[in-house]
């Protein structure tokens, strides 16, 4: 029992040290949020559109969009898909996982995660013409430190210099060869 009592009384000292030490390093340092959402018109019937928004979908228009699945074991959308993807320069790999999914509101949701920040990806699909879907996406990001901060505020600048454009460019040639 005096052994255990010891060993618990070191535990707690070596967390709140390193809990201190932790706070210490890190505080000077204030997480960012940012975010910026665009409409982009696709050329088609909303339940044509929507479910090119899913990341088994995507690789449909998206050149160079590849995924390793981790859950479930076959591919399909639900909340709680979970998937990887390879990252950049600065970041090793992406780790993504489906948060909202309704598919009756034409609505899904992305988290996306690396050691330096994370983000949401949002897609909202609305129709107002019979062959036109009017997609909002948005992207929140949040950074974990100086590093998260950075690369949040530079990724959403190349994401939405020309307003999503190219994601429409993409999704309607794509559309025009089915």
């Amino acid at each position: 029992m005096k052994y255990i009592q010891l060993f618990l009384s070191m535990l707690i000292i070596f967390i709140i040290n390193n809990i201190g030490a932790h706070n210490m390093s890190n505080a000077h340092f204030k997480s960012k949020k940012i975010s910026r959402t665009e409409t982009i018109v696709c050329k088609e019937n909303i339940d044509k559109v929507f479910p090119l928004f899913g990341a088994f979908e995507e690789r449909k228009w998206a050149e160079g969009w590849e995924l390793k699945l981790i859950y479930p074991e076959e591919e399909k959308i639900e909340e709680g898909t979970t998937f990887k993807t390879e990252g950049n320069e600065e970041e090793m790999e992406y780790l993504w996982r489906v948060v909202k999914y309704y598919p009756e509101n034409y609505l899904i949701q992305y988290l996306v995660s690396t050691e330096n920040r994370f983000w949401t990806i949002t897609v909202k699909c609305n129709s107002e013409k019979e062959n036109e879907t009017l997609a909002s996406i948005t992207y929140t990001f949040i950074g974990l430190n100086e590093k998260g901060n950075r690369i949040n505020e530079e990724h959403l600048y190349r994401m939405y210099k020309n307003k999503l454009k190219d994601w429409e460019e993409e999704l309607n040639i794509y559309l025009d060869k089915k």
